[in-house]
């Protein structure tokens, strides 16, 4: 199959995966079409939201829908790296056997992430970036496809610990889940407080998301296009020439490289997904505040003139 036709299928497979997730996600467009181009480009997605606005759900909704394996990790202060990763034990014969640990699957949830300590944090961050894990001197391969989405919850800071600069980078999309509209809160409660559960079907196998990743990586980009999404990350930066005089007066630190390399990755997947076979400008920008909103730290002044990182985003375009 030529990759013209390849797209062509990705997109019926698409709006099918869509409406397989809509039968038990109410609204949230945005944030599925964000959690779905970062699977399809290969990247980790960090859902951002208050409790009970069902972002475990989804994740388990996307991954029933693609036919992956999936696993929990309920992140606590207490939680031990082993926990994750999995640990050696000694069987009957003496010998010492590796038991995997939950990190060990397709789509892994990791829920509340800033709740635990940073050296368990730290335990992701091979398996995000390498797909694989090390433990006690072994190397051992992720299953692909692979993805990390981890939750947190941006009122409860007590008892937290913020991710490194270095970990947020790793994510690809930061995804903001709002409060439903009043009529869609109306459908939520209606949809789960009678009837049964309605029935997800697996539309995808392991081997097809490869394929369609591998797709999405051969979409040719013009230059101008790749050349606006590496200026679009210089403008981030407040000691770079390029910066805006917002950027200088109200953000301390800027997007780094992984940024430009995502916008494009993103702006690839975008116009696949909606039936194009290059991405333009638009594409671009549609992906880039999802990029960009974690990777550009905030000064005191504009967190006193309320400005937020979305309107600063907004500004560059």
């Amino acid at each position: 199959m030529g990759d013209v036709a390849a797209v062509e299928q990705l997109v019926k497979k698409y709006n099918a995966l869509k409406q397989e997730i809509k039968k038990v996600i109410v609204g949230q467009d945005e944030v599925v079409e964000q959690v779905l181009l970062s699977v399809f480009s290969g990247g980790h997605a960090l859902l951002i939201g208050v409790p009970g606005l069902a972002k475990t759900l989804l994740v388990n909704t996307v991954s029933q829908a693609l036919g992956l394996q999936f696993k929990r990790i309920q992140f606590t202060p207490d939680l031990m790296p082993s926990d994750i990763l999995g640990s050696e034990i000694l069987d009957e014969s003496r010998n010492f056997k590796f038991i995997k640990g939950p990190i060990f699957s397709n789509i892994v949830l990791a829920d509340e992430i800033n709740r635990t300590p940073p050296k368990t944090q730290a335990a992701l961050l091979e398996a995000m970036q390498e797909r694989s894990v090390t433990v006690a001197g072994v190397n051992y391969k992720l299953d692909l496809p692979y993805f990390v989405l981890a939750t947190q919850n941006p009122i409860e800071q007590e008892g937290t610990y913020p991710l490194p600069e270095a970990q947020l980078d790793r994510f690809m999309f930061a995804i903001n889940l709002d409060y439903p509209s009043f009529t869609e809160e109306v459908d939520i409660v209606k949809a789960t407080t009678m009837g049964a559960k309605p029935k997800v079907n697996a539309l995808f196998t392991a081997q097809e998301i490869i394929d369609f990743q591998d797709l999405i990586r051969r979409i040719p980009v013009a230059d101008n296009v790749i050349e606006y999404a590496v200026t679009l990350v210089g403008k981030t930066r407040p000691k770079s020439q390029a910066a805006t005089e917002t950027i200088k007066n109200y953000i301390d630190w800027g997007a780094g490289p992984r940024a430009s390399q995502n916008l494009i990755l993103g702006a690839k997947a975008h116009a696949a997904l909606h039936g194009k076979f290059s991405p333009d400008i638009a594409d671009v920008q549609k992906v880039a505040i999802g990029i960009l909103r974690h990777r550009m730290i905030k000064n005191y002044k504009a967190e006193a003139e309320g400005l937020t990182i979305e309107q600063i985003i907004q500004g560059l375009f």
